[in-house]
């Protein structure tokens, strides 16, 4: 991560706290908070995916070029913010489970097309090493949740 700039990294890191606060939120004992607070977390989770989309189109016009690889770059840059979109209806239609498990598939999908692009030196150095951390805990995040929703669980709030 030694080339990526010291407050991409903290941005990067404060960019989970709202994941973690909702989160817990998400798990509380008032069904009504927790409902809230899980489409809180869905549209944060929605809005971050389209983030990671926009940086691949911001890769792809910082070096212009021609070719089937950039218009499938281009293409895949806008999958991302469907994937957050249909976790959005999903959350509007009161399926909070189905949509953090439709983030959860859209985080891992684009760790792992961001993982291929790395092998073929289309990221900036240093770029998935930050990526795969934020990542792996945002995963974590909604997982537990998810999870937690699904069995029931609350924590005393």
């Amino acid at each position: 991560m030694s080339n990526i700039p010291p407050l991409a990294i903290l941005l990067g890191a404060a960019g989970i706290i709202p994941f973690a606060v909702f989160a817990i939120l998400a798990v509380s004992s008032s069904p009504d908070r927790a409902f809230a607070a899980a489409e809180g977390l869905v549209g944060y989770g929605a809005v971050i995916l389209a983030f990671l989309g926009g940086v691949h189109w911001g890769f792809t016009l910082a070096e212009p070029g021609e070719g089937r690889a950039v218009r499938a770059r281009l293409s895949l840059g806008v999958v991302p913010s469907l994937i957050g979109w249909a976790a959005l209806l999903c959350v509007i239609v009161a399926l909070p489970v189905l949509s953090l498990a439709i983030l959860i598939a859209g985080f891992v999908g684009v760790l792992v097309v961001e993982t291929r692009a790395q092998k073929r030196d289309l990221m900036p150095p240093g770029y998935m090493a930050l990526r795969w951390v934020i990542s792996v805990i945002v995963i974590a995040i909604l997982t537990t949740v998810l999870v937690l929703r699904l069995v029931g669980a609350h924590v005393l709030l």
